[in-house]
């Protein structure tokens, strides 16, 4: 049974305790999340992503993104980053995800990962500069990937597929007791772009 497919009429939480992440299905057609995908990759100025390890800094392949409504400093991994202004479609799409979770963001930090070899360490989206509690909107674009979950104390791992066009919400004391990560496979060859809508609180 896909236990997924029956969220897509009532999201639910998925977490079985301290925290609440919905999984909303796909909100937009498979056409316009190819559309997406296409001017993303292409209009986005993508950066390989750094992090300050043994005060050496480390470059990923993996390639990141920043905008956001005003020119916010952000900093984790021990690196700090300026927002750049959001493009027409990062607009477009922070509508449509407003709407489907009756939330406000005011930044976007984008990932574009080129193939199933690049993914995600276990993480939670701790930083001092979000907003405390608040929803971190995840929408997926390009190649369907697991997404994982795992209880800093109990170890218990809680997976799912994220299908182009879907959106993941994480909010409440999630960040706090759980961590999240996108496990790396050598089966998936093709790239996904993720979204991950957020609230600055501070500069």
């Amino acid at each position: 049974m896909d236990l997924f497919a029956s969220l897509l009429e009532q999201p639910i939480n998925i977490l079985p305790y301290d925290g609440e992440v919905s999984y909303l299905g796909e909100i937009m057609s498979l056409d316009d999340s190819d559309y997406y995908f296409n001017r993303l990759l292409n209009s986005i100025i993508w950066r390989c992503d750094q992090a300050m390890i043994f005060g050496k800094v480390i470059e990923t392949k993996r390639k990141v993104a920043w905008y956001a409504q005003q020119k916010f400093s952000y900093t984790y991994s021990n690196i700090t980053k300026t927002a750049l202004a959001f493009t027409p479609e990062l607009l477009s799409l922070k509508a449509l995800v407003e709407q489907h979770t009756k939330e406000t963001y005011n930044s976007c930090l984008l990932n574009l990962y080129h193939s199933g070899e690049e993914g995600m360490a276990w993480h939670s989206d701790g930083e001092k500069d979000l907003k405390k509690h608040g929803a971190i909107a995840s929408l997926s674009f390009g190649v369907e990937r697991k997404f994982a979950f795992k209880h800093k104390q109990s170890k218990e791992v809680i997976a799912l597929p994220l299908k182009p066009g879907s959106l993941l919400v994480m909010k409440g004391e999630t960040q706090e007791h759980w961590l999240h990560r996108l496990p790396p496979t050598k089966l998936v060859k093709e790239a996904r772009i993720n979204l991950t809508f957020r609230t600055i609180m501070s500069n």
